[in-house]
């Protein structure tokens, strides 16, 4: 596996624990709140946990198909996709 391509499966794996993190917060909200769009929270990080999944279990199964030239683009995709979740995990819990 190439180095960019390891890096992008560690970024998309990072990316994993902080969903389930909001998904564990938001279950809670959910539990003591009913409230309905927490439902579309948890439905939304649930849905980019399975992205970031699949994208590494694509790195990993396809790493030899993948052009080098287009890893960095999907280095920073998967920045950019963790410094948003980094975000609206530290505004859920504040």
């Amino acid at each position: 596996m190439e180095s960019l391509a390891l890096v992008t499966t560690i970024i998309s794996i990072a990316n994993i624990a902080l969903l389930l993190m909001l998904i564990t917060i938001y279950v809670k909200i959910y539990k003591t709140s009913r409230a309905v769009y927490t439902i579309g929270l948890l439905f939304f990080a649930v849905m980019l946990a399975l992205h970031n999944a699949i994208a590494v279990y694509a790195y990993f199964v396809m790493a030899p198909l993948y052009s080098g030239e287009i890893l960095p683009y999907f280095v920073a995709i998967h920045l950019a996709e963790l410094a948003g979740i980094a975000a609206l995990l530290k505004v859920t819990l504040d």
